[in-house]
């Protein structure tokens, strides 16, 4: 009782059940008065016929030729010889009917044709004045109660049809649409239990169609999620298990001073910090990450000078650039303003300029320019480094995606370019890459002039 697939079926048949009587109440409303005229008026031409047949042929029995009159035609016969006496034809009489009053009665034996009314009477009738054997007679016809059940039981029978066809059409045709329900919810169980290789039929062109192609678009994409956060996991593992290994390595050196001496112990202190510093980067990257992702991420606008932002992260930076002697080129015009949040875009350029600082080698050149765009500004920073992959350049904003060269690298979680979009998204602005392998990478970032944080 519970299933789609009976409920349909039941609504058609309480809808068909309803339909039915409600068109057969206002059929009969609306038809019956013109109906009952139309079986008047037959009924009267009967009568006609009657009268015309025994004034032709005289019989000296009236008796037994209405008898046998009666019985060549559907309509019961009643001759009243005066208003108390009376003799039914065709059918047996209890009682009169209602329609056959004293006063009606009256006005046949007077010599005047008389119709029932068409509504409010529980039969119809007609009357018709016969002269017969030297006196007035009344002959009074009824409504053939043989029809009217013939009537009615063709139109029950048809309505019985109407009802039977229809629900061996619905019963079709409520499988050929929980059929795909069905394999939906059979697919989404397999989803939920974390299998995510299925695919629904998808050949439909009307609302299940498109809710199959959504559902797999849907399976596909979490699929890929699925393998994007294995691939996440196992990577930042490997990164944890690393400065693990090394710090549990170098402190069991530490608990041997024999085996070591006051140098080697510094400089495995040293490696300690550092591997240190490594988790704490890395936990700090998860951390901002989520916290960008949440709904309730602090966000302080203000409006700062751009281009000073800029050029504090650059020399923020400078012993990193020095040492590799790069050749840094600043190209930022003074004075542009911006109402944004100065710590999340100084996240931003951080990230970029230590990215093309770590992949571009020594002497390289790193070129950031900042230019004003109507109501943007537009910043790119282009550096000669190694460049990134192609099958890399369209997934390095993915989340939990490591491009091959940070992998290659030894170092970072590939969470850092994520961190850089997610806050661009956040003010409104756009970030892109383009990137040549071997001869370098430029990221575009583009920032409305008034770039105030969108509401979650």
């Amino acid at each position: 009782m519970r299933t789609l697939y009976v409920r349909v079926v039941l609504t058609f048949l309480v809808i068909m059940i309803i339909s039915l009587l409600s068109s057969s109440i206002v059929g009969l409303v609306l038809f019956q008065t013109k109906l009952n005229r139309l079986g008047q008026e037959e009924m009267t031409e009967a009568g006609e016929r009657v009268i015309r047949l025994y004034e032709l042929t005289r019989p000296r029995d009236l008796d037994g030729f209405l008898t046998h009159t009666s019985k060549l035609i559907s309509y019961p016969l009643i001759l009243f010889r005066d208003k108390d006496h009376y003799r039914a034809y065709g059918r047996e009489l209890k009682e009169l009917p209602s329609s056959l009053d004293p006063q009606a009665v009256r006005q046949v034996l007077d010599g005047q044709a008389y119709r029932s009314a068409l509504r409010g009477v529980d039969e119809l009738t007609v009357g018709l004045p016969l002269a017969a054997e030297g006196r007035s007679y009344g002959l009074f016809m009824l409504t053939s109660s043989k029809n009217e059940m013939t009537i009615l039981q063709f139109i029950s029978a048809i309505l019985l049809m109407v009802l039977v066809v229809g629900s061996l059409c619905i019963l079709a045709a409520a499988r050929y649409l929980v059929k795909p329900l069905q394999g939906l919810t059979a697919a989404t169980r397999e989803l939920a239990k974390g299998r995510f290789n299925v695919e629904l039929q998808a050949k439909r062109q009307d609302e299940l169609g498109e809710l199959a192609r959504s559902f797999n678009a849907m399976a596909r994409d979490l699929k890929r999620l699925e393998q994007m956060r294995q691939d996440f996991v196992s990577n930042v593992s490997h990164e944890i298990q690393s400065p693990l290994t090394s710090i549990s390595g170098f402190a069991e050196a530490l608990k041997s001073p024999g085996l070591t001496t006051e140098e080697s112990r510094a400089r495995y202190i040293d490696i300690i910090l550092s591997e240190s510093g490594r988790l704490s980067r890395l936990s700090d990257n998860l951390l901002k990450l989520a916290s960008l992702e949440s709904e309730h991420h602090p966000m302080a606008a203000r409006t700062f000078h751009l281009d000073e932002n800029i050029r504090q992260v650059a020399v923020t930076l400078e012993p990193l650039w020095s040492a590799k002697r790069l050749n840094l080129q600043l190209s930022l015009p003074p004075a542009l303003k911006i109402q944004a949040d100065p710590d999340q875009l100084n996240q931003v350029w951080t990230n970029l300029l230590g990215n093309s600082i770590k992949f571009t080698p020594e002497g390289g050149k790193i070129t950031v320019d900042l230019i004003p765009e109507d109501d943007e500004y537009k910043v790119t920073i282009s550096d000669t480094g190694i460049g990134i992959p192609p099958e890399d350049l369209d997934r390095i904003f993915e989340r939990f995606y490591i491009a091959d060269r940070s992998r290659r690298s030894g170092s970072g979680s590939g969470l850092g370019l994520s961190i850089v979009k997610r806050i661009v998204l956040l003010h409104q602005g756009r970030i892109e890459a383009s990137s040549s392998p071997g001869r370098g990478t430029t990221f575009t970032v583009r920032l409305p002039r008034n770039a105030v944080p969108a509401p979650l």
